[in-house]
């Protein structure tokens, strides 16, 4: 046994040594015949690797907080219960389909957007999260240091890229037009997730410029599931508040 324990060191079967000793007892026992005996040791070994490797994506993929969407209460944001279902199944990433989730603060963007990427890395895919804002700063030192179009190339090597809070500060017409670029280097090669407060009729005023705001557009819902969250934050449950101030962009021309 001591030698058997060593050689699986050695061959770096993990999960099989931890489990070794459980599923001899059940063969003993008779409760597992030889054929099952090996597919379930084997199958521990997969298990093992598996929760090893989804651990590695899920810290390389920065997500600010861990969130799953086992988690999360649909009973709040039942509209979106069936389209979540089929998300989560993963196909939209063979697709290199988007995925857009919009609704006030506080109605669940960013958790959906996390769960979503999160089942992603179990599929088997790398994903990288990031705010609009860092996602900006990010491109920004790529292209002062001459290398944007070495940055986009390695990004779409992820299957998922994740943005978050789309709307919440301006762009500068420089900065959108990286955003730009970022889109349209996955435009039908791979997936993104956006999180917006604001409806797509607004975008213009985010990006400065409604041109470059209707030509990302038409890229991000070419191929995507746009999915509405209403109501009101579920951080001011309790609070004795309802609602926040609404979101309106502003006329400029007055």
């Amino acid at each position: 046994m001591i030698q058997l324990q060593s050689t699986l060191r050695q061959l770096r079967l993990s999960g099989l040594l931890q489990s070794l000793d459980v599923r001899l007892q059940e063969a003993a026992a008779g409760r597992l015949g030889h054929g099952e005996f090996l597919e379930l040791i084997f199958q521990d070994e997969l298990n093992v690797r598996h929760q090893r490797m989804l651990a590695r994506r899920t810290k390389a993929a920065d997500f600010r907080a861990l969130k799953t969407l086992e988690d999360f209460d649909f009973d709040v944001q039942p509209a979106v219960r069936q389209q979540l279902a089929a998300l989560a199944s993963g196909g939209f990433l063979t697709e290199a389909r988007n995925v857009v989730l919009l609704g006030p603060p506080g109605t669940g963007k960013s958790h959906l957007a996390i769960g979503l990427g999160i089942t992603a890395a179990n599929h088997g895919h790398r994903v990288l999260f990031a705010t609009a804002t860092d996602w900006v700063t990010r491109l920004t030192d790529a292209h002062r240091a001459g290398r944007l179009p070495t940055e986009l190339a390695r990004l779409r090597r992820y299957g998922l890229i994740i943005i978050d809070e789309v709307g919440y500060l301006p762009f500068e017409q420089d900065a959108a037009n990286l955003f730009f670029q970022l889109v349209s280097s996955r435009y039908e090669h791979a997936s993104l997730i956006l999180t917006s407060n604001l409806p797509f009729s607004s975008w213009g005023g985010v990006f400065g410029d409604q041109a470059v705001a209707a030509a990302m557009i038409d890229r991000i819902v070419h191929h995507a599931d746009v999915l509405t969250l209403k109501g009101a934050s579920y951080r001011l449950r309790n609070r004795g508040l309802d609602t926040l101030p609404s979101i309106r962009t502003q006329d400029t021309t007055n």
